[in-house]
């Protein structure tokens, strides 16, 4: 019984369902249009560069620079698990299950305003660092179920007898058994019967936004050398809801010595089930340096460092959870627990690129990024199952095919140095190729409209995890595509 108390424990404790995001473990880096069309803006000069280049931003004319940007971003995370016990599942015998959750944010905004006179510009730029959406699960998750398999066929021998013996006892009494003899017979009853499978009714969702509101200011030491100094405070707001409904099937068979017919049915486990709902809010500040370098007409490049936002959530929680579940717990009820904090800091982030413009109307562009995740703190040193920190390489171009538009390409590849540990299907991250292209039509000299798609093409990986009841291997697939449209102005 304590084994069955303690996977339900663990079931509240990993109900933490991540939203779809692009860039780093948890950094959007699609901040705007002007990125799903062309993704290496590391080393641009434009008001839809603040994000990525803000040192850039100095080189811009005198006077108010604004862009104001929507994106649809729609992901899904698919694991496909094979656990020898999954053949004992009643409404699926098949040891294959595939877990579907879909991600979606039909609404990512952003704004980023800038103000230039002379050698200084002030700036700002708001938009969803982290998040931004949904995802759910329907039928749970496959962690989930093989747990509570294999703690089934653990413990069931041993428990189910005794839970059934009031259930048979009240049927016997219906059936014209005195009670007295029902209450001597039942147990007796009850040791003779069988495990045949279990029913599982599991709901996972999961909702984070990470808001972002940058304020800094450039100064130009030199009319070809600028640098930028600023601040984002990170406001985080997330809510995971979810229940675990179980239970199992216990035949009787006839028993002739005693008379009585047999009985076969669901023994009602709910006294273990858990309705879980976690709001978590919390707030960080993240220092910000850049630089830019425009070396002749035909090329520039620029860096940008972002230190460790230092994050904690804190825990509104309501939670239907049984004493027996609590008291195997201990005190807490893991990350949570209501009124806790919770470790969830935001790693620091290095980036650099290029950008060569061989005649007017063509820019060709480069870039990388360089994410300190093995130092950024998580809740239960997850940041520990890093094998390698996270690094994106992208290349892009696009040309002014004449004054009124632009076209534009891009890649970006992202490689994460995570462990077969770190992997599970209750945050997964997989390395991946994005491609993005799109247009910006310029109606007048100082309106500009961008309009951009992105796609993620992402590597598939397994891992095989040997338990007590044999390998559970889980296969992991994402699929993602963002679409956005961005009006900026120049006055």
């Amino acid at each position: 019984m304590k084994q069955i108390r303690t996977l339900f424990f663990a079931m509240v404790s990993a109900l933490a369902v991540s939203t779809a995001q692009a860039g780093g473990l948890v950094t959007n880096s699609n901040q705007n249009a002007a990125f799903l069309r062309q993704m290496s803006q590391d080393g641009i000069i434009d008001i839809t560069g603040l994000y990525f280049n803000p040192a850039g931003t100095a080189f811009l004319s005198n006077g108010w620079h604004v862009s104001g940007n929507i994106q649809n971003a729609k992901q899904s995370r698919d694991i496909t698990t094979t656990f020898p016990l999954f053949a004992q599942n009643l409404n699926n015998p098949n040891t294959t299950h595939k877990f579907e959750g879909d991600a979606y944010a039909p609404v990512i905004p952003s704004l980023h305003v800038s103000y230039n006179h002379d050698k200084w510009s002030v700036n700002a730029n708001f938009s969803l660092g982290g998040g931004g959406g949904k995802c759910e699960f329907d039928q749970g998750l496959g962690s989930f179920e093989a747990a509570y398999a294999g703690a089934l066929a653990a413990n069931v021998p041993g428990l189910l007898p005794t839970m059934l013996v009031p259930g048979l006892t009240q049927g016997l009494i219906a059936g014209g058994v005195p009670s007295a003899t029902a209450s001597a017979i039942a147990p007796t009853l009850a040791a003779t019967g069988q495990y045949d499978g279990y029913t599982l009714n599991s709901y996972m969702k999961g909702r984070q936004y990470y808001f972002g509101l940058s304020l800094g200011a450039t100064y130009k030491f030199m009319d070809n050398l600028a640098g930028f100094v600023g601040l984002r405070g990170v406001y985080a707001t997330c809510n995971y809801n979810g229940f675990v409904k179980p239970g199992v099937a216990y035949s009787v068979p006839a028993n002739a010595t005693l008379g009585f017919p047999g009985t076969s049915g669901t023994a009602d486990l709910a006294t273990y089930g858990i309705d879980l709902n976690c709001d978590q809010t919390g707030f960080g500040v993240t220092p910000i340096l850049g630089i830019d370098y425009k070396i002749n007409k035909h090329w520039n490049i620029a860096a940008r460092f972002e230190a460790e936002t230092k994050l904690r959530l804190k825990n509104k929680t309501e939670a239907a959870v049984p004493a027996m579940v609590a008291a195997a717990a201990g005190p807490t009820l893991g990350q949570f627990e209501d009124g806790k904090k919770v470790e969830a800091n935001i790693p620091g982030i290095l980036s650099a690129g290029a950008q060569y413009s061989p005649i007017e109307k063509v820019r060709i562009m480069a870039g990388w990024h360089y994410y300190f995740d093995k130092a950024a703190k998580q809740y239960g040193g997850k940041q520990h199952l890093i094998d390698k920190n996270t690094q994106e390489f992208s290349a892009g171009a696009e040309w002014d095919i004449c004054k009124y538009v632009t076209v534009s390409a891009s890649w970006q590849n992202t490689r994460y140095g995570l462990s077969d540990a770190y992997m599970n299907d209750l945050s997964f991250n997989l390395s991946n190729n994005m491609v993005g292209g799109g247009v910006r039509v310029n109606p007048t000299e100082k309106i500009h409209i961008d309009l951009g798609y992105m796609h993620t093409l992402y590597k598939d990986k397994t891992v095989e995890t040997m338990t007590a009841a044999g390998p559970k291997t889980d296969k992991y697939h994402r699929s993602n595509r963002v679409l956005g449209i961005g009006i900026s102005a120049d006055f």
